[in-house]
């Protein structure tokens, strides 16, 4: 069975990403930071990658070997950054844990300079919004959309702990965006990428039954 972030978030990221040479990258939620060490292989000026937990920046520290990189232990609603001081802000499958998003959203904007970047990834608002699960121990073959309109909290089981989400339409996402400063540039499904399957035409047809994640990219203005 495929991991979806390999197989749909994560080539939807690096195309949209594009060229990143010279770019100072901020990195929110940045988990072992994988993403970092690539961005700085292609040649990014700079990473900075920020995360609440004190296992994740052990482990993100271990993954920059690169000078230019580095790890701040702090949670993303307390992000305190120099006004104009990167050019890319991208965030991996975390912002749906915060409540404020907007705020967060505001200050990632002042932090880019003029015509700098935001990309991130959520959960597809179509995963956040039920919780109805399929047999445990199988592979998901079915997808529930209920209380879509309903945002807010939801309280899910997931690898094994039970973690808080905000469900937010895509609406409120974009409308978010764009009332902390943005211009929309791309929104992503994230269509599963066929030459990430190894072959597996079964496990390809399942992944291309249901959108798992959602990908906005913008710039400021």
């Amino acid at each position: 069975m495929s991991s979806p972030n390999f197989v749909m978030e994560e080539p939807a990221l690096l195309a949209e990403l594009g060229d990143v040479a010279g770019l100072d990258v901020l990195d929110l939620g940045c988990g072992d930071a994988a993403l970092g060490a690539m961005l700085l292989q292609q040649g990014s000026a700079s990473y900075l990658g920020v995360d609440g937990s004190r296992e994740m920046v052990s482990r993100a520290e271990e993954t920059l070997q690169d000078a230019r990189g580095t790890v701040a232990l702090q949670n993303m609603e307390e992000l305190s950054l120099r006004d104009g001081s990167v050019d890319l802000v991208v965030s991996r499958m975390a912002l749906h844990y915060l409540e404020d998003l907007e705020a967060i959203l505001r200050s990632c904007h002042a932090a880019l300079r003029p015509g700098g970047r935001m990309c991130f990834s959520v959960l597809h608002p179509v995963i956040t919004s039920s919780d109805v699960q399929s047999s445990p121990g199988r592979p998901r073959g079915s997808w529930t959309v209920d209380d879509y309109f309903v945002g807010g909290a939801r309280e899910r089981l997931w690898m094994g702990d039970t973690v808080t989400w905000f469900h937010r339409t895509i609406e409120q996402y974009v409308g978010a965006l764009i009332g902390a400063g943005f211009t929309l540039t791309a929104l992503r499904e994230c269509e599963p990428e066929p030459s990430r399957f190894g072959g597996d035409e079964a496990e390809l047809t399942r992944r291309r039954r249901a959108p798992l994640f959602l990908l906005l990219s913008a710039r400021a203005t």
